[in-house]
């Protein structure tokens, strides 16, 4: 339709419409003017007639300010004032809002339905909105192009639940082609024997991927001048392996070292993700206790694997997954016991080795045990796998044979500090 009052003045119009109704133009010359159908044509004759004085054509557009109810006023303002709360607290890893958690929230906790442009549009009109700082620019572009070509995987040290007052370990694994989240767990310390558990958990059920990637931490590698106490060293890197790695070589799995920050950034966005989220769903659940927030934690992992569509790669994690090992655009292989080993107790566990003196006896911290089936000076490979907080099995190997399982005590054989 024609918008006339770009064509026309006010003054133009009414001059036409003069020249109608004093009959001097016909009204079929006046629409081709005008370039407007007969209805058009008389709406204006009539608005002329009923006020010649306020007649114009000019257009207003009406801004209409949508209302909203108050009740989801409310609840908008509530959770920008938790935003607010833990912006200001130094000890909260938070240093901007998310107004896209506060609209998941109202739809999730509250059921209530609202846009991100109104959140964004009451935070600032309430003073609960900062500027974006600027990041430095990266490469977002996947690396790899099967399933399981590369597990990126490391630990974050966090206040996840402020409320609880303590901080604690986040360790995460992360296929880097789909993206997938496939081990994420909260833990009070951080040891070896957490980290083979995920490889455990990680391997028996996904199987074995090609590679791992991880940093420098001297549970997944010796480095000479910074893991031994004495100033002379007779251990270069790599020449000693930590019990982490020796679990990686019985599965024949690489692994590959990331050797600045900068190299780690894939694993870091992922954290940063969780970091946002976690926190923030913490603080309101006045969670204070780590299982707590460990089942948050899941929650927030299974949105974040099967409902999210990943900015990168522009596909919801676990579906590109799935699709890449349909298409067979995977690297992961069957998990099958080493020879000789017997159980994946012989695998996913922490490492001994030991002389066997004249009495067919060995030490651990103190702890003297009687090996059976050996010959005295003889040496023995111990597989120590933890059961549970207080107890562990114990498996000697010898000369390729398992020749004893015992059991002891977690406080004796002093696994804490493994």
């Amino acid at each position: 339709m024609t918008q006339l009052h770009k064509k026309f003045t006010d003054d133009q119009i009414i001059e036409l419409i003069g020249k109608y109704l004093r009959k001097e133009v016909r009204r079929k010359y006046l629409q081709e003017i005008l370039g407007i159908n007969k209805t058009r044509f008389f709406a204006l004759v009539k608005a002329y007639r009923d006020n010649p004085h306020q007649f114009s054509i000019q257009y207003v557009r009406k801004v209409r300010t949508r209302e909203i109810p108050k009740e989801i006023e409310d609840n908008i303002l509530k959770e920008l004032s938790i935003e607010k709360k833990l912006i200001e607290d130094k000890n909260v890893p938070i240093r901007c809002y998310n107004y896209s958690y506060i609209k998941d929230r109202l739809g999730r906790d509250y059921k209530q339905k609202v846009s991100l442009s109104t959140i964004i549009d009451r935070a600032k009109k309430n003073d609960f909105y900062l500027k974006k700082p600027k990041r430095a620019i990266h490469d977002r572009e996947v690396l790899t192009n099967y399933a399981g070509e590369l597990i990126q995987h490391d630990s974050s040290h966090h206040l996840w639940a402020p409320n609880a007052g303590e901080k604690w370990y986040l360790i995460t694994s992360l296929d880097d082609f789909s993206r997938y989240i496939l081990y994420a767990r909260l833990l009070k310390k951080e040891t070896s024997w957490a980290h083979i558990l995920s490889l455990e958990s990680l391997i028996l059920k996904y199987g074995l991927p090609f590679s791992y990637y991880v940093d420098c931490h001297s549970i997944f590698r010796f480095v000479r001048g910074r893991d031994s106490l004495w100033r002379k060293h007779h251990k270069v890197t790599d020449e000693v392996d930590p019990q982490w790695k020796q679990v990686l070589f019985d599965c024949n799995v690489k692994i590959i070292y990331a050797l600045s920050p900068q190299a780690k950034g894939k694993i870091e966005r992922p954290y940063q993700w969780l970091q946002d989220r976690l926190v923030r769903t913490c603080v309101r659940a006045n969670v204070t206790d780590i299982r707590q927030a460990q089942k948050l934690l899941s929650q927030e992992i299974h949105r974040y694997n099967y409902q999210q569509v990943h900015s990168t790669t522009q596909e919801v994690p676990y579906f590109r997954f799935q699709r890449a090992l349909k298409e067979g655009k995977s690297l992961l292989r069957e998990f099958k016991i080493r020879h000789p080993y017997q159980s994946a107790k012989d695998i996913f566990c922490l490492r001994l080795d030991r002389t066997v003196d004249p009495y067919r006896k060995i030490s651990i911290n103190n702890m003297v045990l009687k090996v059976n089936d050996v010959t005295p000076g003889e040496k023995v490979n111990i597989r120590i796998y933890p059961l549970n907080s207080a107890l562990s099995e114990l498996r000697f190997w010898c000369n390729g044979h398992l020749v004893d399982i015992q059991r002891a005590k977690n406080q004796d054989l002093n696994l804490s500090v493994w």
